[in-house]
């Protein structure tokens, strides 16, 4: 089994295609300038402090797409839903959760595709992810593991993360368990696709499932080297499950049948799954010595009861909400869950779940003493139970009203990086006082002699900068303009020096620009209440983003 370290790189995100109108990632191919962003296992000499291991529909993210294994598997991405016609077949028919209703197919693609830009009314600025990104950065990227767990095939994968403004994780185990990759290339892990080669043959499963004409195929984008993954009916799915187990068994194979979604079946090797990989992963960490200390995992369908299945696990439930599609009186449920596990694994199950991990759970974990309700939905109830857990801080800078009230015991080179940040975009936004008082603190932390290299080459002074930020106070008022960071990593250079890495995305309106950033600090001659001094900043355009239409307005 190769180290873990071996597989963490960054060369590339394949160009996928999209056709939302929300605010899109520009398409790169390689990430060549990332060369001073530590690969993930390097930065870890020891055990991992915290491993987050989240699924992402209605759990990390609040969806944005309608679509993936996570969820009912018909309600898919608008660019899917035509693809998937041909399931519909010749009676023209629409099934939904195990349904079936008249023939108001091409009411109900549209249907689906107007709904699609409309989910999660109650965070339609991301506010919730992005608190749990500023909590990431500033307190747990450096010695800790971000894993997304999700259903969804790459392709889909791929669409989500242009469409959310999503943190780069560590690892990402992806179709049902069935794949895990590492790093931003996704770099494919060839011992976790050999373990699932034994007593695996996807043209028998193929052969034995064309016999059972209730099964549907999923779109092609669906159908992975060790997941073939089709729809039927609810009333239909428990006796074929039964009857292609045996007969997939009598020809020498050794499956596991999954049903989730009210409609979604996967056929997938036995060794495969959501629970299974994040053991393999468990073990492949503590046979390198960095088996994380405590590990918070998110679910919410049935493809999620194996991570519940872990022992010593503690849980909480994170509450999920209705989504009404006004098409022949149809009403489907969605949810949002969270799962905690702790070396005591912390788990957290699903409130308002899938009906399938709902009957898991009363059969296997209700009166689990250690399965607690989250009351806030999303990445916040992931915050939220790390709070409940004490698994470290909880407190989104976010959600600090006032910077400076920040009381820090030590030097935390990435907490000031996140909190500089979060002040351009509080200060553009108007939602800070414009006042002289907060640039002169800006300009104390800045080096008088310190320079600033901007993407397009372009050098200034940090003081400069700072005397044109003053003109932009509230000029992105009322519009959609956020900031965040990712992977931010620091490199002490010196007693009292830092060398951070990072990636600064910026969001203004339906634009998205991305740069690679290194910045230096310094503690010589100031307090942890002065904060760092930022001594130098240069940036170069993320390889394959165009640059920013306005230069002027682009801020360190």
């Amino acid at each position: 089994m190769p180290p873990l370290k071996l597989r963490f790189n960054f060369s590339g995100f394949p160009h996928c295609c999209y056709c939302c109108s929300t605010p899109k990632i520009p398409s790169f191919t390689s990430f060549q300038s990332e060369a001073n962003i530590k690969s993930t296992m390097d930065r870890l000499t020891s055990a991992a402090r915290l491993m987050i291991v989240s699924d992402l529909d209605y759990t990390m993210v609040g969806c944005c797409s309608l679509g993936c294994s996570d969820s009912p598997k018909m309600l898919q991405h608008p660019c899917r839903i035509l693809q998937n016609m041909h399931y519909f077949g010749e009676s023209n028919m629409l099934l939904v959760a195990g349904g079936v209703f008249e023939p108001f197919l091409r009411y109900a693609a549209v249907t689906y595709m107007r709904l699609s830009l409309q989910v999660d009314h109650h965070d339609s600025e991301n506010l919730s992810l992005l608190r749990f990104n500023a909590l990431w950065e500033a307190n747990y990227r450096e010695n800790s593991l971000l894993v997304f767990s999700t259903g969804r095939s790459p392709t889909l994968y791929k669409e989500l993360r242009k469409e959310k403004p999503m943190l780069t994780p560590d690892i990402t185990i992806m179709s049902v368990g069935t794949e895990i990759t590492y790093g931003y290339s996704m770099f494919p892990d060839d011992g976790w696709e050999a373990f699932l080669n034994d007593k695996w043959d996807r043209r028998i499963v193929t052969e034995e499932t064309k016999k059972f004409r209730e099964l549907t195929l999923q779109s092609e984008t669906e159908q992975r080297p060790h997941k073939v993954s089709f729809y039927v009916q609810k009333d239909k799915a428990q006796d074929i499950m039964k009857t292609l187990s045996k007969r997939l068994e009598q020809r020498g194979l050794d499956v596991k049948i999954i049903y989730s979604g009210g409609m979604a079946l996967d056929v997938l090797p036995q060794g495969a799954g959501k629970g299974q990989a994040l053991v393999y992963l468990l073990k492949k960490l503590k046979s390198e010595g960095k088996l994380p200390n405590n590990t918070l995992a998110c679910g919410d369908s049935g493809n999620d009861a194996e991570l519940f299945s872990i022992p010593d696990v503690y849980g909480v439930m994170v509450s999920g909400y209705y989504l009404l599609i006004p098409c022949t009186s149809i009403i489907v449920l969605f949810c949002c869950s969270v799962l905690l596990l702790s070396v005591v694994l912390f788990t957290l199950q699903v409130a308002n779940a899938q009906e399938e991990l709902l009957q898991w759970h009363a059969a296997n974990a209700k009166d689990n003493p250690k399965v607690i309700h989250a009351t806030e939905r999303c990445a916040a109830g992931i915050i939220q139970a790390i709070g409940r857990f004490n698994l470290g801080p909880s407190t989104s800078p976010r959600d600090v009203t006032n910077m400076s009230d920040c009381k820090m015991e030590n030097f935390v080179p990435a907490y000031e990086i996140v909190k500089f940040y979060l002040f351009i975009e509080k200060w553009r936004r108007g939602e800070i006082e414009n006042s002289d008082l907060y640039l002169s603190n800006l300009k104390a932390v800045c080096r008088p002699s310190g320079t600033f290299v901007h993407p397009s080459g372009v050098e200034k002074s940090l003081e400069e900068c700072v005397n044109t930020l003053k003109k932009c106070h509230g000029d992105k008022k009322g519009k959609q303009y956020r900031i965040w960071v990712d992977q931010v990593l620091p490199k002490q250079v010196g007693s009292d020096s830092w060398l951070m890495s990072f990636k600064k995305w910026e969001l203004s309106g339906e634009d998205r620009q991305c740069c690679i950033t290194t910045v230096l600090l310094s503690s010589k001659n100031v307090t942890v209440a002065d904060g760092l001094t930022w001594t130098h900043v240069h940036q170069t355009w993320l390889q394959g983003v165009e640059s920013a239409s306005d230069s002027t307005t682009w801020f360190f």
